[in-house]
């Protein structure tokens, strides 16, 4: 793959083939701007970008500590397919030439993109110099705990470089020597405590100089199968295509979220990849709740998103019968959802005799598609390829 960013002051690395990989393996954060020329967004971002290069070079002049580079897209089309750029200008975060799953989506001024990368470059592992401060962590968290005999070592080093990536993911705590002695009785290790009080902790059995083996291991235990939407991560949730299968549930009804990842992790494992299994504040989405002529006096409430139209799930409680949650999501698939919503009930579902009505009816249309990335902050390439 040729690799060629274009610079715009000697702070902005120009790459070629030759040096790409060099230059990106080494460094410890890159900040990649996948931009198009005609794009006035990306325009936009120039000056800014250029700026905020410039500040961070000061406060980390070391070339492999922060590196700002940036991608032409429409000469580099390959590069921009590799890294499926769908709207310029896209704004992705390397890390030892390994490219993280969040882009930056944050304000677009020198401030916040220097405050990002100062984020970015900060100790993502918080040191324990007490083991009696394990039972005092924030168990709403996923805690990741690492016990080493010494900071300067293989096993510490890839665990370190674990933390840095999936630490928006979860809380990476760390422990040495003396310290960490009596959770040593066989050698370093790490542990997972999971969220809430009751769950057991869980131990990696793997090799802990094993970058690939720790690090899903470790992305396992903290991206959960039932993710939680806000309109923080709304955009990014939406840009990956996938219909939502969503509950809405009060803050403090924990019940009935355990019933629905269980019911998830039971029923829907092999849907994974195909929809986004999430749940909401009710409170916080009271818009969406509305659209389904719903609203928080009627949580805990289940439906279906696929950035059409939007479909309740019966009642709540019929998620335990066997198969009803998967039978759900099938008949999105299916489309006997959205020809239901239209039509009424398939002829197949109308007992012996009984005459089909065709009903037509509306239903309620998306309301996640709102929190997609968002023409006035991008240049979507597919409104742009149906022009």
């Amino acid at each position: 793959v040729t690799w060629v960013f274009t610079p715009v002051t000697a702070e902005i690395i120009s790459l070629d083939t030759e040096n790409i990989d060099d230059i990106l393996n080494n460094a410890d954060v890159a900040l990649v701007n996948f931009y198009a020329d005609w794009c006035r967004f990306s325009q936009m971002l120039h000056p800014i970008f250029e700026e905020a290069s410039n500040v961070i070079k000061e406060e980390y002049p070391n070339a492999n500590q922060v590196v700002f580079a940036r991608v032409d897209c429409d000469q580099h089309s390959d590069i921009a397919q590799r890294y499926r750029i769908s709207k310029y200008p896209t704004l992705k975060l390397f890390r030892n030439g390994m490219m993280m799953k969040r882009e930056y989506r944050g304000q677009r001024s020198v401030k916040a993109l220097a405050d990002y990368i100062r984020q970015q470059k900060s100790d993502p592992i918080q040191e324990l110099h007490d083991l009696a401060e394990i039972t005092t962590p924030d168990r709403s968290k996923r805690n990741i705990i690492g016990y080493f005999e010494q900071k300067d070592s293989e096993n510490y080093r890839v665990f370190e470089r674990v933390a840095n990536i999936l630490h928006d993911d979860c809380a990476f705590l760390a422990a040495f020597g003396v310290v960490s002695k009596p959770e040593r009785y066989s050698g370093d290790n790490i542990v997972y405590k999971p969220p809430g009080h009751s769950a057991p902790d869980m131990v990696y059995l793997g090799s802990m100089t094993n970058f690939d083996g720790t690090y899903n291991w470790i992305q396992d235990k903290c991206v959960p199968l039932v993710r939680e939407i806000t309109f923080e991560n709304g955009e990014e949730l939406t840009e990956e295509g996938l219909p939502f299968l969503i509950l809405f549930h009060m803050k403090e009804d924990t019940e009935s979220l355990e019933i629905f990842q269980n019911e998830v992790a039971r029923q829907l494992i092999s849907e994974k990849g195909t929809i986004n299994f999430l749940h909401a504040d009710c409170d916080k989405f009271r818009h969406p709740l509305l659209h389904i002529q719903k609203t928080p006096a009627d949580c805990p409430v289940i439906a279906i998103d696929s950035f059409r139209h939007m479909y309740v799930f019966g009642d709540f409680r019929d998620v335990l019968i066997p198969g009803k949650l998967k039978q759900f999501v099938f008949d999105l698939h299916s489309g006997k959802l959205h020809r239901e919503f239209h039509h009424g009930p398939d002829p197949t579902d109308t007992a012996p005799g009984e005459e089909v009505q065709d009903v037509a009816s509306s239903p309620p249309e998306s309301s996640f598609q709102k929190l997609a990335p968002s023409e006035y902050r991008y240049t979507l390439l597919r409104d742009r390829d149906e022009l």
